[in-house]
């Protein structure tokens, strides 16, 4: 009975050690599904039809309108002391054919480890999302309803089209509902520094029902090509060329993006205002001339018609200028039904139109061209105005 009575002891104690080890430390596996039925018009380019077709598809070439589809795993191990370790490994896929997005990299959307400490922040390091994703993008209208409500070809990185590779980010703690970031990604260029680095901050105030945030972020291109072709982006950051608007400007020596955001809820109502300025600028390599600025100003109202119902409208416009000129106008409307805590389903609109000119890639040269409209970050080409519907299911599990 002694020798049993020792044996128990054992068995319990190893358990209770293991128990301890589990409860010091996490792991979770979780994801996206993302899928819908598409109507598109003026539809061109990348369908392989004519620019006045009208298109039906499912899904579109990140499968889903609301949420791009994913899955991940993140963890955190507590090493006492208020200190974590802390890692996130997440994939991005098409649920319409089961392939892998971000140019087929097996967690192309994140894919990170690093420390915590709730007293000091945080710093991870690996391919990560910028501070004004992180920061600004959450009070925009692309945080509710998606792409359908982002910039023209998403100029701007408002619809998150990019990450950034080799980053280092510092997250600070939640000051009074303050908080900062800044993040810096190494080129890795042997004797050329700058040659395709990146770097951005961003600041976040949240307290009640008002939201503000800004920030600013820098990339540079590969600086030790002798000439670079009409489509020619090579930087840690994956770069926002998603179609006709600013695909001619993608062998730009740098690109600078400033955006803000304030969103206030009142009641059942949330209105947003947000406004970007981002630049395009050439050197001797490029394949334009001058510097290419698009500024961008956008406005949202969304209504919580109940706990289950969030319907919203919203307004984009954005005018480009220095290289060419062009503007574009766009209308958007969304309506989210939530069926349960993880499934909901949803409806969302755009019409966009374009005009003046800018610079497209024709046969290999930079040519001016009509300005195409060309919603959000999905990249369809088309005619100087294009309109398109979505009607979803989105799952999270």
């Amino acid at each position: 009975m002694m020798k049993k009575f020792a044996l128990t002891s054992i068995s319990l104690a190893v358990l209770g050690v293991a128990g301890t080890a589990h409860a010091q430390s996490s792991v979770t596996l979780y994801g996206t599904i993302d899928t819908s039925i598409t109507y598109l018009n003026h539809a061109g380019g990348n369908f392989g039809e004519g620019p006045g077709a009208t298109v039906w598809s499912i899904g579109n070439s990140s499968g889903g309108d609301l949420s791009g589809s994913r899955w991940g795993i993140k963890g955190a191990e507590d090493l006492g002391g208020g200190l974590k370790a802390v890692f996130q490994l997440e994939n991005g896929f098409s649920p319409n054919n089961g392939q892998l997005n971000q140019s087929s990299r097996m967690f192309g959307r994140q894919a990170f480890v690093g420390l915590t400490s709730d007293q000091y922040g945080s710093v991870t390091l690996g391919r990560q999302y910028d501070p004004l994703i992180d920061l600004v993008q959450g009070i925009t209208e692309d945080n509710y309803f998606g792409s359908s409500f982002a910039t023209a070809g998403d100029v701007d990185n408002y619809d998150n089209s990019f990450r950034v590779n080799n980053a280092v980010k510092y997250t600070t703690p939640v000051w009074s509902g303050l908080q900062a970031e800044v993040m810096y990604s190494f080129g890795g260029i042997a004797g050329s520094t700058g040659s395709e680095q990146s770097y951005s901050a961003a600041v976040a105030y949240n307290n009640g029902p008002l939201a503000i945030a800004g920030g600013y972020f820098y990339a540079a291109n590969n600086e030790s090509a002798v000439t670079r072709g009409v489509e020619d982006w090579s930087s840690t950051s994956d770069g926002p060329f998603d179609g006709p608007v600013n695909i001619g400007y993608s062998s730009a020596h740098s690109l600078q993006i400033a955006r803000a955001a304030v969103q206030y809820t009142i009641s059942k109502f949330t209105l947003g205002l947000g406004y970007s300025n981002a630049q395009y600028a050439p050197d001797s390599e490029s394949a334009f001339a001058s510097t290419e600025t698009y500024t961008t100003g956008q406005g949202f109202v969304n209504f919580q018609a109940n706990s289950a119902l969030l319907v919203g409208v919203g307004y984009s416009y954005t005018h480009a200028s220095g290289d060419t000129s062009a503007s574009y106008n766009q209308v958007s409307a969304g309506a989210d039904y939530s069926l349960s805590k993880r499934t909901d389903l949803y409806a969302v609109a755009a019409w966009q139109h374009a005009s003046g000119t800018t610079i497209g890639d024709v046969d290999g040269v930079a040519t001016p061209v009509a300005a195409e409209a060309s919603i959000g970050s999905y990249g369809y080409y088309g005619t100087s105005s294009q309109t398109l519907v979505s009607v979803g299911i989105r799952h999270k599990f």
